[in-house]
């Protein structure tokens, strides 16, 4: 199985009903075909500075903006494939550079800081480690995923991510993917990954439901929901001095 390395496409996110998951799958069922992964649990491990200048910077809604990841799908053990990845997202498209590694691999890189195989895209991650000085582990996200691309065009992807959780302690891919839930029970996050424009046939169907695009942002919204109850926290503490 080839593993790509590098993506460049548009993605566009909804927040559905699986009631409108499911209704959107019968209608457009003749133009996709599942995933080779099907359905699995993403874990990634987000990399950011002790003051979140990554997330910060990135719910300011920049023209640019790059977050750095670890990636797996299932808990992975020591041999297992993982994907380094950094991301990055100018005017509305976005450019993954990822490269792949055993987790035994990455987490020595990120304890060492030495890097475990000498190729271009590991350069890149590289100079982001170091540019962004003190990036660490800041937040581990989890969601339960089901993916689809096009049966004509393999450039354009859907997946739908429910269950969405979060943990700030514990960062370790290998602990699992438990953690608090972000997203309701009964929502998903669709997002709709396309090179070229999108096929008629598509836009159709969500025009027939009604589902229109939606912001959602799932290391931001842990963020934001962890600033919260710090900030509870303190105002709480103030009272009671």
């Amino acid at each position: 199985m080839n593993i790509q390395t590098v993506f460049e496409r548009t993605e566009t996110k909804y927040i559905i009903t699986l009631g409108q998951r499911r209704r959107l799958l019968e209608l457009i069922s003749g133009y996709i075909k599942a995933d080779e992964y099907g359905e699995s649990t993403v874990c990634s491990l987000y990399f950011d500075t002790d003051d979140y200048r990554l997330i910060r910077s990135s719910l300011d809604k920049p023209v640019y903006k790059e977050k750095l990841r670890l990636r797996s799908y299932s808990t992975p053990k020591q041999e297992s494939k993982v994907f380094l990845e950094l991301k990055k997202k100018y005017s509305g498209v976005v450019y993954k550079r990822r490269e792949t590694l055993r987790y035994r691999e990455a987490m020595g890189y990120l304890r060492t800081g030495v890097a475990p195989v000498d190729t271009q895209i590991m350069r890149e991650i590289d100079w982001a480690m170091r540019y962004y000085k003190g990036l660490k582990p800041k937040m581990f996200i989890a969601y339960d995923r089901t993916a689809f691309y096009s049966k004509t065009d393999h450039e354009l992807r859907i997946t739908f991510d429910k269950n969405v959780r979060y943990r700030t302690d514990d960062l370790d891919l290998a602990s699992g993917s438990y953690g608090e839930r972000i997203l309701d029970h009964d929502k998903c996050i669709m997002e709709i990954k396309a090179l070229n424009s999108m096929p008629l046939w598509l836009v159709d169907a969500l025009g027939a439901l009604g589902i229109l695009p939606g912001s959602f942002s799932k290391y931001g919204t842990a963020y934001a929901r962890e600033i919260q109850r710090k900030n509870i926290m303190n105002y709480g503490g103030q009272n009671c001095a």
